[in-house]
């Protein structure tokens, strides 16, 4: 069995490597580092960790579930395992909040446009359906042109340069330039688009303990940088109103939700937004990164992938699956008394979802830290949670990682590590490290076998 990810400067965090279950920390400072070595010890001594005080209402608990069926079957229940976000805007609604009043009292885009667009389990469903499928869930594959033409134009940035700093060169900027065009947003408009995408996830990346949270002077500071991010947004859909192009937004303005039977209102379509660029961004630059680090640790696999185009997909599932761009969530509560591995949990309980740990139990996949190309069920893993809240843009994410590795491959003969790595993570939930250099070596002539410039050039 192959072994958890660890590198040569592995010790540099600020915490040190756990060897025992006093030792686990999920989410103390430099806990990133040693995340799969504590999976190992939660799953052989604690596959769920009680965290005493940690739930919702005083006095009660939340609890950390790592281990895959246990995962699975939560994110598949929303009746039993109901959201938080679902919980609040129920109560926004039973309280007579309108989207507007949740707006004025709550500054959450999201949680208004939610009040009226799903606040039932059916309606979630028909909005992911109605509103977000056609362009980031089964309509995703229609952007293939659009992909692989921002992927060529980035590789043409750098390709001659031998060596690449592959997180901001490519990682980042290539879903930021997918979902600005799928959103019908100008491509210069990318740097603020980007810092108010960095806000929005202030208590994902800054935030503390498993619910994320975030201090008062923190909050003043993400709302101060989200300040004109709705005024954008109202402006492109005024001018969508007007004038209709083939973006997500023209198809917003224009579309008959039918689970309403009307239009969406301007507040309504900021929600989606905001939704889209909360989600569309973080998790495929994370998984590309983490997927060259696999490919680097493993010689001769990029050769393989090279010749064997088929294998992509695969390699994909499997770089999910074993290095989690997100890794856990505290996003379900329980709606009454459960038993998970033994461990009694009560009703109103908060239960903080492991997907990281989940795709690494041993239980559920032989051998889970080796990359298996061949392994039978490889979109068990719930790097995109699963069930009827998976996550809307998980077709997107996978169609842009594919095509971005069929680009690469082409246009590439080899990549390796370069100088300057030190392997240190960002902070928060998201698996990414900070700074990824490489080094390659340009094609003689591109491939052509996968989704590279050949089959776009006129």
């Amino acid at each position: 069995m192959g072994s958890s990810p660890k590198h040569i400067n592995h010790e540099l965090g600020p915490m040190r490597c756990p060897v025992t279950l006093d030792d686990v920390d999920l989410f103390g400072p430099g806990a990133q580092e040693h995340w799969y070595e504590m999976y190992e010890i939660l799953h052989r001594e604690a596959p769920v960790l009680r965290l005493p005080g940690g739930g919702i209402t005083p006095g009660s608990d939340a609890f950390v579930l790592t281990k895959h069926a246990d995962v699975a079957m939560v994110v598949k229940d929303p009746e039993r395992f109901p959201t938080l976000t679902q919980t609040r805007i129920s109560g926004h609604a039973n309280a007579g909040l309108s989207a507007e009043d949740t707006w004025q009292k709550y500054r959450s885009l999201m949680q208004a446009s939610m009040v009226s667009l799903r606040p039932t389990q059916e309606l979630y469903i028909k909005h992911r359906k109605e509103l977000t499928d056609p362009w980031v869930g089964t309509g995703a594959i229609r952007h293939r042109e659009m992909i692989t033409r921002h992927a060529n134009d980035l590789l043409d940035e750098w390709i001659d340069d031998g060596q690449v700093e592959f997180i901001s060169r490519f990682a980042r900027p290539l879903p930021q330039r997918v979902m600005a065009s799928i959103l019908g947003f100008p491509l210069e408009d990318i740097p603020q688009l980007a810092e108010w995408g960095d806000a929005v996830v202030t208590p994902f990346v800054h935030g503390h303990n498993h619910r994320h949270e975030i201090t008062p002077e923190q909050t003043q500071r993400m709302l101060a940088r989200l300040e004109g991010f709705q005024d954008y947004i109202y402006e492109h859909v005024r001018a969508k109103r007007a004038e209709p192009q083939d973006d997500m937004v023209s198809f917003l303005c224009e579309v008959h939700y039918e689970a309403l039977d009307r239009k969406l209102t301007d507040l309504e379509i900021a929600g989606i937004v905001h939704a889209m660029i909360l989600g569309g961004l973080e998790t495929t630059q994370y998984a590309l990164e983490e997927q060259a680090q696999l490919l680097c640790e493993r010689p001769g696999m990029f050769e393989q992938l090279r010749v064997d185009r088929g294998k992509v997909r695969a390699f994909t599932e499997e770089g999910l699956r074993m290095r989690s761009p997100t890794h856990g969530l505290s996003t379900r509560m329980t709606a009454r008394d459960e038993v998970f591995q033994g461990v009694e949990v009560p009703a109103g309980s908060l239960l903080h979802l492991r997907f990281g740990a989940a795709n690494v139990d041993a239980e559920e996949f032989d051998c889970p830290f080796d990359l298996d190309l061949d392994r039978e069920g490889l979109t068990r893993h719930v790097a995109f949670s699963t069930g009827p809240r998976v996550c809307p843009g998980a077709n997107l994410s996978r169609v842009e990682q594919q095509i971005a590795w069929g680009v690469l491959l082409d246009r590439l003969e080899t990549i390796e590590y370069g100088e300057g790595n030190d392997w240190l993570h960002q902070p928060g939930i998201m698996l990414g490290t900070r700074k990824l250099h490489l080094r390659f070596t340009k094609a003689a002539a591109p491939m052509h076998l996968g989704t590279g410039r050949s089959q776009h050039t006129t």
